[in-house]
């Protein structure tokens, strides 16, 4: 068979590998865990429930403009004021399906072949391949420090000649790390001045922890023109835990959308109406689901921090934000996709190797679930792990033997 260079360069997505097989591995029965998941698990705001099935018994379910309704633009608009003070006009505004597609159709429209995108380490398991898929060079950036939080020296060094945007996500999947406002403000400053594209991958920006506040980029930039780079994403897949409602936005020069859009119109043409109706009753309703979500995921980091803390040969960082953990396992196995693949097979927990997001020996862990999940789900990995476990584990009615070293 014969398949183009770009097809041969991509490889899936292991995030939504996993998902698939959580599911398969339920349908038969088996009790497993699923820790590397990425969506909160509270369900959808009823106001994007009662705006979706409103408009489902009109039975209109028609196409819309390929950068999104009017009625939706006009609500990110209000969202973007409200929560980055900044004002917009609906030529700013793209509507996507999903945060994924807003950035894809972003670097589809700035990144021309062999041009370098750059992004902090570890990043979202996309980022190389979107960047492959516009023919462009992904380039990682590893702090120096050894950290999870880049400084602007780190970003310089690896800009050269080919280099066209930037890219940053804080709270960052997947180690939760919230970055500081100085490398914020920093990186503004140094993409405006290099003319640079920087691409704001927001999508977990209330999401944040230990009394932070969200920080807003647009509150450095010093172009707030026509002409500026600063690429805002953002969508409802985790605020307002719609995952399943793929809806996203992108927030920018009215050129630079006009030119997303036309890309867009050719890919999908405009999201779902429908879709479109939920995220606009989500943003426009109740709001108080928000700050419950926080605060149980606060909750549930605190208590899955505090069990890898008493996991000895883990080494954790404590995150800021999001629903993730990105721990050290390397005590182990510096192999974090064979260790991934023996806490399924040995006790079913479900984790993603940290090689996948450009750091091996750590795992990705997810505290999106049940309290129950995350302390039974450690305790196996425990199990699996530590020698100086019992030999015996009982799943349910299930007793399991140690037979590895």
């Amino acid at each position: 068979m014969s398949i183009s260079q770009i097809a041969k360069s991509i490889s899936e997505s292991v995030t939504l590998k996993l998902n698939e097989k959580a599911a398969i591995l339920r349908e038969k029965g088996d009790p497993v865990i699923h820790l590397g998941g990425g969506e909160p698990k509270c369900k959808a705001p009823m106001d994007a429930l009662v705006a979706t099935a409103a408009h489902l018994n009109t039975g209109e379910i028609r196409y819309t403009p390929a950068d999104g309704t009017p009625a939706l633009k006009k609500a990110i608009i209000r969202y973007t004021e409200e929560n980055y003070n900044r004002k917009a006009a609906p030529e700013n505004v793209m509507a996507s399906g999903g945060a994924k597609q807003a950035i894809m159709v972003a670097l589809q429209a700035v990144v021309n072949p062999q041009e370098e995108v750059i992004f902090p380490c570890p990043y979202w398991v996309s980022y190389p391949d979107m960047v492959k898929l516009c023919q462009g060079i992904p380039v990682p950036v590893k702090p120096e420090d050894g950290t999870f939080y880049p400084r602007i020296q780190d970003i310089e060094q690896r800009v050269g000649s080919y280099t066209k945007a930037v890219i940053i996500n804080s709270p960052n999947n997947p180690s939760g790390a919230m970055y500081s406002q100085e490398f914020i403000a920093d990186i503004v400053e140094f993409c405006e001045k290099r003319d640079l594209y920087l691409i704001m991958d927001d999508i977990y920006h209330r999401l944040v922890f230990d009394g932070k506040k969200p920080i807003n980029s647009y509150e450095f930039a010093k172009d707030h023109s026509e002409n500026s780079k600063l690429i805002l994403i953002n969508g409802v897949s985790k605020v307002y835990a719609m995952s399943g409602f793929r809806i996203g936005w992108a927030v920018a020069n009215k050129n630079l959308i006009k030119v997303m859009t036309n890309i867009q119109s050719h890919q999908t043409s405009g999201p779902s109406v429908l879709l479109q109706k939920a995220a606009i009753g989500a943003m426009n309703g109740i709001q108080s689901p928000i700050e419950n979500m926080r605060v149980t995921l606060e909750n549930n980091r605190n208590i899955m921090v505090d069990h890898l803390n008493s996991f000895e040969g883990v080494k954790v960082t404590k995150p800021d934000g999001t629903f993730y953990c990105f721990a050290d396992f390397s005590n182990y196995d510096e192999d974090s996709t064979r260790l991934s693949n023996m806490l399924i097979d040995k006790v079913q927990v479900l984790t993603v190797p940290g090689v996948e997001f450009g750091m091996e020996g750590f795992l990705r862990l997810s505290y999106c679930g049940s309290i129950k999940d995350i302390k039974e789900g450690i305790e196996r990995m425990k199990w699996a792990l530590d020698l100086n476990s019992p030999n015996e584990l009982y799943i349910g009615d299930r007793k399991l033997v140690r037979d590895w070293a």
